[in-house]
């Protein structure tokens, strides 16, 4: 796309442009927005996020492993926040 259809295209978009995160966002939205989503979150969150990282004696890659686990409920949450905010 060049020229006038892009200006067209961003207009017909009230001037932004379509963003695959906002679609992604929306999509986690619906399938956690729920109440039995609400319920499956609380169970990861209770599962991953609110245990500790790591415990005494474990070694560095464990911390990091955990912490990966962590960051995928993070983002969930992140995504919902900014799909009500769109």
């Amino acid at each position: 796309m060049a020229g006038w259809d892009e200006l067209e295209a961003l207009a017909n978009n009230e001037g932004k442009p379509h963003d695959k995160n906002d679609d992604t966002n929306r999509l986690v939205l619906r399938v956690f927005g729920t109440d039995e989503g609400q319920k499956l979150l609380g169970l990861l969150r209770e599962q991953f996020l609110e245990q500790p990282v790591a415990v005494p004696g474990s070694t560095s890659d464990f911390a990091f492993y955990r912490e990966g686990q962590n960051s995928v409920i993070r983002d969930i949450e992140a995504r919902i926040k900014r799909a009500r905010n769109l």
